[in-house]
């Protein structure tokens, strides 16, 4: 038996190009791509404000997890990729704040670069819901 995929596109040029989509749903898994902190306007959001950059990815996950039927709330895994690990509370506060009171298993790792310079954190999350 097949599995059935629901997946949820940004609309971002680079999903096309590249071959990904924002998030897939497998059952009762889903699984957020890398996400930056990109603005309505397709520039980056809040250059040099790690804590704003974070928040940014947040609401950009939220919004590929709801057409799946899923919530903040569901997250049980994120990745964070930053480029300067030394504002890691700015991040770390951001993601306290979303995920206060039902916090998730994190990694903060630092990278050399981002796809743009300006881009200081992308983030990844794993959501489980029923299926």
């Amino acid at each position: 038996m097949s599995q059935a995929f629901r997946r949820v596109f940004s609309g971002a040029p680079w999903e096309e190009q590249v071959g990904y989509c924002r998030a897939v749903r497998a059952g009762d898994q889903i699984y957020v791509t890398g996400t930056a902190s990109v603005g309505a306007d397709g520039g980056v959001h809040a250059p040099d404000d790690g804590y704003e950059q974070a928040r940014r990815c947040f609401e950009i996950i939220a919004e590929a997890l709801a057409p799946l039927g899923a919530s903040m709330s569901d997250v049980v895994r994120t990745r964070m990729f930053v480029t300067d690990i030394d504002q890691w509370e700015a991040f770390g506060q951001a993601h306290a704040e979303v995920f206060d009171g039902h916090p998730p298993a994190t990694t903060m790792v630092e990278v050399r670069r981002l796809i743009d310079p300006a881009m200081l954190i992308e983030i990844e999350a794993d959501a489980v819901v029923s299926a």
